[in-house]
């Protein structure tokens, strides 16, 4: 070697492991067991077992800060302003909080992934954050690890649904919501209720929670026409389902979106209809369980709802929810709405 010595360059050495071990970090914190393959795929892809259990884990804790501001009774709640149907918009410390928990706690785990929250002009003060727990999974549900492009995948939050009833303890009807969404398909739907403490999952072709089978297998057995509709701003959805169905149809009034599709899996009520806007983060949890079992949620003009994120967050053409009988229901509510547009072009 001609008496030289060769000095090894320190510098990009500890860059190196620097590097590397932000990597091996980041994937023991998602629950990721890390393989040589991984660290090298793992920026663009995403699995979503992993995601499912961070969604369940997401709705469960922004339920324990929506229980924890009801207990201190310290609301702080103020007006969004009017909704379309004219009927108040509350917002309490209870949505920024679960917000800021939920949509925190998921981007520390998933970094790169779309997420939209009802309550995303709000700003977070606090780091809120968990870890990923398998525990949320029943024994028997059967959730295979499964890679999806980041770049194919949404994530919608609604941290509190059904505000309003918030405000005026009827507990029943609050709900944390997540949904999975790729390429704009709703996949994955967690409807958590933060004073019951029951949780109802899907992952669409995969495996539901246990809580979920049982409203499946519990639910009353309905015959008649029973249409759910919104206890707070219904719209005109009354006077449509009369026009429609008869004088005679029966309406369930309840409140948050979330509920309200859960009466339907349970078969408490045979459809859910609302006739004016409405946001998706309200309804993607509830359409992908209802995929997840058959059922069918489309706008009034009977088509599917895209849940990207380069699409409007507000679905502005109605929405029609069933587990049976869809294109019965919707066929007879466009008929009944060419034929008004017609009679009102004639006058």
């Amino acid at each position: 070697m001609n008496g030289r010595i060769i000095k090894i360059n320190r510098i990009p050495v500890s860059v190196i492991v620097i590097i590397v071990t932000c990597i091996l970090i980041y994937l023991y914190s998602s629950g990721e067991k890390p393989t040589a393959y991984s660290i090298f795929t793992n920026q663009n892809n995403v699995n979503v077992r992993k995601l499912l259990i961070g969604a369940i884990h997401a709705a469960q804790r922004g339920g324990l800060e929506i229980v924890e501001v009801a207990q201190s009774q310290n609301l702080k709640e103020r007006s969004k302003g009017k909704t379309d149907e004219g009927a108040n918009d509350p917002y309490t410390i209870a949505d920024s909080r679960s917000h800021c928990v939920m949509k925190q706690g998921l981007l520390r785990i998933f970094p790169r992934i779309t997420i939209i929250s009802e309550e995303d002009k709000e700003t977070c003060t606090e780091s809120s954050t968990f870890d990923l727990d398998p525990t949320v999974l029943h024994e028997t549900a059967k959730v295979t690890d499964e890679l999806v492009s980041v770049h194919d995948i949404t994530v919608w939050i609604d941290p509190l649904d059904a505000t309003q009833e918030f405000t005026e303890k009827l507990y029943q009807y609050v709900t944390t919501m997540v949904c999975v969404a790729v390429k704009g398909n709703p996949i994955i739907g967690v409807i958590h209720n933060p004073f019951s403490g029951q949780t109802a999952w899907a992952w669409r072709d995969h495996s539901t929670s246990e809580y979920l089978e049982t409203i499946r297998l519990s639910g009353s057995t309905t015959i008649e026409p029973t249409i759910t509709v919104s206890r707070s701003h219904a719209g005109n959805a009354k006077d449509l389902i009369y026009a429609v169905f008869g004088e005679e149809s029966n309406i369930l009034a309840a409140a948050g979106a979330g509920y309200k599709v859960l009466q339907v899996v349970g078969n408490n009520a045979t459809a859910y209809l609302h006739s004016t806007k409405i946001k998706k983060w309200d309804i993607c949890a509830g359409d992908a369980i209802l995929r997840t079992f058959g059922g069918k949620m489309t706008t009034l003009d009977n088509q599917l709802i895209d849940y990207g994120p380069n699409e409007s967050p507000v679905n502005a053409r109605g929405l029609l929810a069933t587990m049976v009988n869809h294109e019965l229901y919707i066929d007879k509510i466009i008929a009944y709405r060419q034929g008004t547009n017609v009679k009102s072009k004639q006058r």
